[in-house]
């Protein structure tokens, strides 16, 4: 309630919003993957292909949508302005920026990086990890 005695719409919609966090497992979450699949990085072929991927190995290991270990929110987006190279993927809270991330390096990037938490430094081009 405000001082004036009225409800604060914004609260039912950060109510809302709560709950769909909880759905997601997003508390829960680890790591937070961004893959981006714009078409100045990569086609759309590869992207979408590469996407496919991550998606279904990280429901296959119980990765997404859960509470284990190694837990891992994953986001598709369009641009991370690095526009070459593609597909780009960011991990965070390690911060590595991987390139050419096409499909058939999902496998070992999800084993390595996700499960194992190691770097797969050959893929990775820049380093900045959130503290």
């Amino acid at each position: 309630m405000s001082d004036h005695g009225r409800t604060n719409p914004d609260d039912s919609v950060k109510e809302e919003l709560a709950q769909i966090a909880s759905k997601l497992q997003i508390p829960s979450c680890k790591r937070h993957v961004f893959l981006c699949i714009g078409d100045s990085c990569c086609s759309q072929e590869a992207g979408e292909k590469s996407w496919k991927a991550l998606k279904n190995l990280l429901k296959e290991q119980n990765l997404s949508l859960s509470d284990s270990p190694s837990a891992c929110f994953r986001t598709k987006v369009g641009c991370l302005r690095v526009c070459k190279g593609g597909p780009i993927l960011v991990v965070y809270p390690e911060g590595h920026w991987y390139f050419g991330m096409t499909a058939d390096k999902i496998p070992e990037f999800v084993d390595r990086q996700i499960v194992k938490g190691e770097p797969i430094s050959e893929w990775i081009f820049a380093t900045n990890p959130l503290s």
